[in-house]
Order: C-alpha cells, then sequence, then structure tokens
C-alpha cells in the first residue's frame, strides 16, 4: 500500500506538464515495487530454482 507521502513525492517527480496516463503508471509501478519490498521483508520468495520449476510444469 501507498501513502499519502509517497505518492506526493511521486507527484513531485513528475515533470511540469504530463498527462493523467503518466501519473497513473507512475503509482501502479511505485505501488509494485513497496509490495515487493514488503514481500521481500516477509519472505514471500521463490528461489530461481522454484520459479524455473514452476514454469517448466506449466509448459507441459
Amino acid at each position: 500500500m501507498i501513502t499519502k507521502e509517497k505518492l506526493k513525492a511521486t507527484i513531485d517527480s513528475l515533470p511540469k506538464e504530463f498527462t493523467i496516463e503518466d501519473v497513473i503508471e507512475k503509482i501502479i509501478l511505485v505501488d509494485k515495487v513497496e509490495q515487493g519490498l514488503k514481500d521481500i521483508e516477509e519472505g514471500n520468495t521463490f528461489t530461481t530454482e522454484e520459479v524455473l520449476k514452476h514454469i517448466d510444469e506449466c509448459l507441459k
């Protein structure tokens, strides 16, 4: 989940003129990065071997 402060900082980092799509894409990116960092902290990750095994199983 993104905080108000992070949202404000994200908007402040945009150029002087931008589109709504630019804002939405940037906010989604920041949110996904924050979620990824939270997953790492909580140990919700997979090893490379686990990912490769899963991909191999999906392709069968």
